[in-house]
């Protein structure tokens, strides 16, 4: 395609995101490319500048810029479930759940990304047309999990059920508690972190290494770009003094927000080389994310339970995920007993 398009969002195209929109329309086309064309000014609604969260409504008209042919083309299929190793295949099959019509939840590996980007050609979003089933639309990503961070994340069988489900979450209407294994104890040892957050630059062309720096609550207003951001968490139970088991729920939902926080409060995940230390070990005394001995240094964080309103049937479903083998070897190793937790701690604390 060498000419600039001009389309216009019917009533089917309305109310979702402009990234999903063009990632419809130009199946080749990488959110990183997306990001980059909206950055520069190059996609545009009713000729204003926009960003890929950008929500559609019926009536906008959208700029596209030419795309160079040999990369993008409408007339290019979509990646489909035969490009799709029957390694990879089997990776995201086994990872679900909870199925029914209209959603699917699966229990995303720790490293696998939910979408792409630099250097990233195998993540949950690639994977999904391999678990279209019976149905003729591939599974749409309502919410994202880090790359790093394990457990329960739902995918949308429908247009519509995403739409229901991207509310919910928006709405705060679902109820998302994760484990992590910390390291140190809080005190006290429940409750809610306020620091807001402000996206430091990071390191390369890309922007790789980029961080999100914790921001007082006081400030929050007068710096440029910081959001604020809200964490519940609760100690479950100890190893001494060393290391902690927390249940944590994010209120906001920012990048980087548990991670962010717990090392802000000088508790860094176990194994978070980017907020608690790469190489720096924690001997109970001092900073530092890694324990040594058998303990992996794999992130220690995990989306444990999920409980959401179903968008069409209206019923509630609740979800919790296997700890990832490396979490379920620290937990031994500490003799933490899974069993001792309840899904929701705060909730059943009255917290």
């Amino acid at each position: 395609m060498k000419l600039v398009q001009h389309i216009m969002i019917q009533s089917i195209d309305a109310d979702q995101r402009l990234d999903r929109f063009l990632k419809r329309k130009f199946p080749l086309l990488k959110q990183s490319q997306i990001e980059k064309i909206c950055r520069k000014g190059e996609v545009r609604i009713d000729g204003g500048r926009c960003k890929p969260a950008t929500r559609l409504v019926q009536g906008n008209e959208v700029r596209i810029p030419p795309l160079k042919s040999d990369d993008i083309s409408l007339n290019k299929p979509r990646i489909s479930k035969s490009c799709i190793s029957e390694k990879n295949a089997k990776l995201i099959r086994d990872a679900i759940i909870y199925k029914d019509d209209d959603l699917i939840i699966i229990n995303k590996p720790a490293g696998l990304p939910s979408q792409g980007g630099s250097k990233q050609s195998i993540h949950v979003d690639g994977l999904s047309d391999a678990i279209i089933f019976e149905k003729k639309e591939r599974p749409r990503l309502v919410h994202r999990l880090d790359k790093d961070t394990s457990g329960v994340m739902v995918l949308a069988r429908t247009r519509q059920a995403a739409k229901g489900l991207s509310e919910a979450l928006r709405h705060k209407e679902a109820r998302k508690v994760y484990w992590a294994a910390v390291a140190g104890v809080p005190n006290p040892t429940a409750g809610t972190i306020n620091y807001g957050l402000v996206k430091r630059s990071g390191h390369g062309r890309q922007g790789e290494g980029e961080k999100m720096q914790c921001i007082h609550p006081d400030a929050v207003s007068s710096t440029e770009g910081a959001k604020r951001a809200v964490s519940d968490f609760m100690v479950l139970s100890r190893l001494a003094n060393r290391g902690a088991w927390l249940a944590l729920v994010p209120i906001t939902g920012r990048t980087h927000q548990l991670r962010a926080h717990m090392a802000e409060i000088g508790n860094p995940i176990i194994g978070d080389g980017k907020y608690g230390g790469s190489s720096q070990q924690n001997l109970g005394d001092g900073w530092g994310a890694q324990f040594g001995g058998v303990i992996s240094k794999k992130l220690h964080l995990h989306a444990r339970y999920l409980k959401i309103e179903h968008p069409f049937e209206k019923r509630i479903i609740e979800i919790k995920a296997d700890l990832p083998s490396h979490m379920a070897r620290t937990w031994k190793t500490f003799q933490w007993d899974l069993d001792e937790s309840p899904n929701d701690p705060f909730i059943d604390e009255g917290l």
